[in-house]
């Protein structure tokens, strides 16, 4: 079992990533997946607006950082803001086991579907993350509406 403070510490990989994101024009969402044994495996940002790829969120970031893994039961995958349907799909496709999600007031994405499908679901409403994405959403809307298949 996970705690919420041992949750608000593998949180600050991701805030950071977000920062960093954030500080190279992108969309501020970061992400960390951790082992089963608590090992930060892959820690990643939302690349979409630098990398002009649309498939580059923070989730698949810190994922694909992580690298081939034998099995994902057991990781857990923490994330600044909600998981859109897309990573949330990533999440279930590949098995793993907990998610932590920094805030969602601002955003809400597949969680309540991931939750439907056994995946635990730690949900933070961490300050500093939802200032992060309140603060982007309003000075940059258009961006935000893309990066959310919004028009």
């Amino acid at each position: 079992m996970l705690t919420t403070e041992q949750a608000q510490e593998w949180l600050r990989p991701a805030v950071e990533e977000a920062r960093q994101g954030l500080a190279e024009g992108g969309v501020p969402i970061g992400a960390a997946l951790y082992g089963a044994d608590g090992a930060l495996l892959g820690r990643g940002h939302n690349r979409r607006v630098q990398d002009a790829d649309p498939s580059s969120h923070g989730e698949t970031d810190a994922f694909r950082k992580a690298g081939r893994q034998r099995t994902y039961r057991g990781t857990t995958m923490v994330t600044t803001l909600s998981p859109c349907w897309y990573c949330s799909g990533l999440i279930k496709q590949f098995g793993i086991t907990r998610v932590v999600i920094g805030e969602s007031t601002t955003f809400k994405g597949g969680e309540d579907w991931l939750e439907e499908q056994g995946v635990e679901i730690i949900r933070l409403t961490d300050p500093e993350c939802v200032d992060l994405m309140t603060e982007f959403v309003e000075k940059y809307p258009d961006v935000w509406n893309e990066d959310i298949g919004e028009e």
